[in-house]
């Protein structure tokens, strides 16, 4: 659990500011589920830069609450959780100071987005929550005030956690929250998962990975773990002491997802055989006169692939349908109308295209993205603004880096196929 915070404070002598105005966002890592937003009467005088700053000035604060009167809902919201601010340790030692002055001693456990952003976006020009954010495309409004810089460090810290592929943060998290053995059994664990698409981990005591699958239906999936009887089962329900979760909307996210972090994190209990992507495609060849002919063979490294497969059978039987689909005229394997081809490749190949392909997001008003470059995977994000689609520095930015492969090919061309809400945009 996590508190998105933001503190605005009078200014002043190091350790004699006073807290003006306070927005705190409980934050369950998928979802807010609680926050408090308040003025707050600091009994002191504001610094007349942060008057120009923020535009929050003495009058309006005479009527606000004071410290003493919030502090007891500070610490019910923040009980538990995990202190995440835009320069964590200037927020966290204003609200001790206040504390100590109340005779009360407050300790939580801190994040800080600056850090996290410099580790995960280097190549950052900034890392300001202002510049940051608009590098990245993330809308923000009221700017300097509690609240507004309080949702922009939550979609930042949102952002973070995607494209904390290593699980460095989680990780850190859960080895500080399990000092010793869990008590809590495995069907409370399935209790608070969602029953949702998405990327599931399978966390030990110290919360190393131990498993990562993904599932359509997350709680469905976990439970089944804790309830079959196999090898692998038994191993899971003796280690598992945490499950966490990313949930992604799209099904395609989801396996990218799974197969990109299963390799980069090598966790012990999934398969270690090595994926060698696709063995058959149907390829488009050319004749002298320049008609296009579609064939499926055994892939060799051909140029203009319509599709990739694990078997000649599979092959054969999507040529077959592609060819009812568009009409395809003449011998199956004989000469076809050019311009069809090209709309089937259009519709079902990512070979050496720079595209964007665009499917369900984790909310309403989301889209999943994931941008292929020279055909290869090259990452995956969620957007909610036509302009981060249009404008490809931003979309580079926002999207979590991969390293696609000839597996990561094969499951999106094999998505194209099955999914007919699945949209290709062409980035050239």
């Amino acid at each position: 659990m996590y508190a998105i915070l933001d503190i605005e404070s009078t200014g002043g002598k190091y350790n004699e500011e006073g807290i003006m105005e306070i927005a705190i966002h409980r934050f369950d890592g998928h979802k807010v589920v609680d926050k408090f937003i308040s003025l707050i009467n600091p009994e002191r005088d504001i610094q007349p830069f942060v008057v120009n700053l923020t535009g929050i000035n003495n009058k309006m604060l005479v009527t606000a609450p004071k410290f003493h009167e919030v502090a007891k809902r500070i610490i019910e919201i923040t009980d538990g959780a995990v202190l995440v601010a835009h320069n964590a340790q200037f927020d966290y030692r204003i609200l001790r100071t206040e504390f100590r002055r109340l005779g009360y001693d407050f300790q939580r456990r801190s994040l800080c987005t600056v850090d996290l952003s410099k580790k995960l976006i280097p190549e950052a020009e900034s890392h300001s929550l202002g510049k940051l954010v608009r590098s990245l495309g993330i809308a923000v409004s009221d700017r300097h005030r509690a609240n507004g810089d309080a949702l922009a460090t939550l979609k930042l810290f949102k952002l973070l956690l995607n494209k904390d592929s290593s699980k460095t943060i989680i990780t850190e998290v859960i080895r500080e929250e399990t000092l010793g053995e869990l008590s809590t059994k495995q069907l409370d664990m399935v209790d608070a998962l969602p029953s949702e698409t998405g990327v599931y981990y399978m966390h030990d005591k110290n919360g190393k990975v131990l498993f990562i699958g993904k599932s359509k239906n997350i709680k469905k999936r976990v439970n089944q773990h804790f309830t079959n009887i196999g090898a692998l089962a038994r191993k899971l329900q003796k280690e598992t002491k945490k499950v966490t979760f990313e949930k992604t909307g799209s099904e395609l996210v989801a396996l990218l997802k799974e197969h990109h972090e299963i390799k980069k994190n090598s966790p012990i209990y999934n398969d270690k055989r090595k994926r060698k992507g696709f063995s058959y495609g149907i390829y488009v060849f050319e004749n002298k006169a320049g008609n296009l002919t579609l064939k499926p063979e055994k892939a060799n490294g051909q140029a203009k692939r319509l599709g990739s497969f694990n078997s000649m059978r599979a092959t054969q039987n999507f040529l077959i349908k592609v060819s009812k689909e568009f009409q395809l005229s003449g011998e199956l394997n004989g000469t076809i109308q050019n311009e069809k081809v090209l709309g089937a490749l259009d519709k079902y190949s990512i070979d050496n295209r720079n595209v964007v392909v665009l499917d369900r997001g984790r909310e309403l008003g989301e889209q999943s993205a994931i941008l292929v470059k020279d055909g290869i995977l090259n990452g995956v994000g969620f957007i909610e603004l036509n302009y981060q689609l249009n404008n490809i520095h931003i979309l580079e930015s926002i999207i979590t880096p991969m390293q696609g492969d000839a597996h990561s090919t094969y499951i999106i061309e094999a998505y194209l196929r099955k999914s007919k809400r699945i949209k290709i945009v062409a980035l050239d």
